[in-house]
């Protein structure tokens, strides 16, 4: 199909560019330009093009747990968000930890999925800690990062080798950073909050102390480190004195620690109860300056679907996890880019240009010819309340339903077909 999109603002950060104009694609791939008429015509005028999203940190569920959400559901979820990539962690049942297993979730998202589905494959065996998982057939069968997400890799040991072993095949080390000791039976942020709540707290310090590990191992190995979801001011810190220091460290946080403090749990509402878990307000100014001063690289959803019967226990029985998806590009827009935090390139970037570049994924994350044509299309008018009904994962465990947004997408395109349309 030959797609042209015409009167379009552009912004594509890899290239430092943000110019009107338009976009051409022809079999998939953008081109910078094509003889005779196109077979489709969208008039992009008041709107934006920018690279198709990627998010990095997601959980598809499946196999083994398809009543929170599947490969079909959770695809369709991503491309209304206007996400053309997912990685999908490897907590699933069975784990990510075996060639058939990888090969059975890239066939599933080939037959059934709307946007581009990426394994993340165990780091170890079972995801127990003890053995390293056959990394090499993994890489062969289709991952493209390894990782206990879910748990920590405890040992230390085991943690320095995993490391020194994906060196050979350039894969990133997606790190859980969490002190199981630390945190052990805590559902919230530890504080003034867990006291007046009654709720048992985890402290920063179960997140920053296997930060700071695991930066200690990546300079001893040299390995490829990145650190998922972080959450407080003191991991920020730590990256970014990491950065500094020359070590091949990386970085993501998610759109509720930017967004929310522990003051949300104040309601008690499960919708709320995720690990690492909300922190507090000096936290959420911190990773605002990590986002703006580059520390951290870029910005995914953590996507965690649970069952309302699950979401719907006491706080402390619920499970950790909120959906995010739907709603990571509008809080970006509102809560980054409108309050001037990051310009819409640098936010952009941090969800295109910036992934593709540290997970290798060539030929994406820039509008550059040749590449293909996954792209995002944003109004920044787009106007909406999100609501219950509306969403389209299977699963509704979001501490934003209700909240009103300014900006979205409204076009989802991946590799030319449009894949989803406000």
């Amino acid at each position: 199909m030959r797609l042209q999109i015409k009167n379009i603002r552009i912004v594509n950060p890899s290239q430092n560019k943000d110019i009107e104009g338009d976009i051409f694609i022809d079999n998939g791939k953008i081109v910078s330009q094509f003889s005779g008429s196109a077979d489709k015509i969208i008039d992009g005028k008041g709107k934006i093009a920018v690279p198709g999203l990627i998010d990095v940190h997601s959980h598809l569920r499946e196999p083994g747990q398809e009543g929170k959400e599947t490969i079909y559901t959770g695809t369709r979820s991503a491309a209304k968000g206007g996400i053309t990539t997912v990685f999908c962690m490897p907590n699933t049942k069975p784990v990510i930890d075996n060639a058939p297993t990888v090969e059975f979730v890239l066939l599933k998202a080939q037959k059934e999925g709307l946007v581009n589905v990426f394994p993340v494959g165990c780091a170890t065996k079972g995801s127990q800690g003890v053995e390293l998982s056959e990394i090499g057939v993994l890489k062969k069968a289709g991952i493209v990062a390894v990782s206990d997400d879910g748990l920590p890799v405890s040992n230390s040991q085991i943690m320095r080798r995993t490391l020194e072993y994906t060196k050979m095949f350039k894969l990133p080390v997606i790190s859980h950073s969490e002190d199981k000791e630390l945190s052990k039976n805590g559902v919230m942020n530890e504080g003034k909050n867990s006291t007046i709540l009654g709720l048992r707290g985890i402290p920063k310090q179960a997140e920053e102390v296997m930060v700071s590990r695991d930066i200690m191992l990546a300079e001893l190995t040299g390995g490829y480190l990145h650190i998922a979801h972080v959450s407080t001011a003191g991991s920020v810190g730590l990256v970014r004195q990491a950065k500094k220091k020359g070590i091949k460290v990386t970085a993501e946080t998610c759109p509720h620690y930017f967004t929310l403090t522990d003051d949300a749990v104040k309601v008690y509402d499960a919708n709320t109860k995720m690990n690492p878990p909300l922190r507090e307000q000096k936290d959420v100014d911190a990773i605002k300056q990590g986002l703006a001063d580059g520390t951290i690289d870029c910005i995914a959803t953590d996507h965690a679907p649970h069952t309302r019967e699950e979401k719907n226990r006491e706080f402390d029985l619920a499970p950790f996890g909120i959906i995010g998806f739907e709603t990571m590009l509008s809080l970006v827009l509102n809560e980054l880019v409108d309050k001037n935090v990051l310009s819409l390139s640098d936010a952009i970037s941090k969800m295109t240009s910036n992934p593709a570049k540290i997970f290798n994924l060539v030929g994406r994350g820039s509008l550059i010819d040749g590449n293909i044509a996954d792209i995002t299309i944003i109004d920044p008018k787009y106007s909406y309340e999100f609501k219950k009904e509306n969403i389209v994962s299977k699963s509704e465990n979001s501490p934003f339903i209700g909240r009103k947004f300014k900006g979205g997408a409204v076009m989802t395109i991946v590799a030319g077909n449009i894949v989803w349309q406000a």
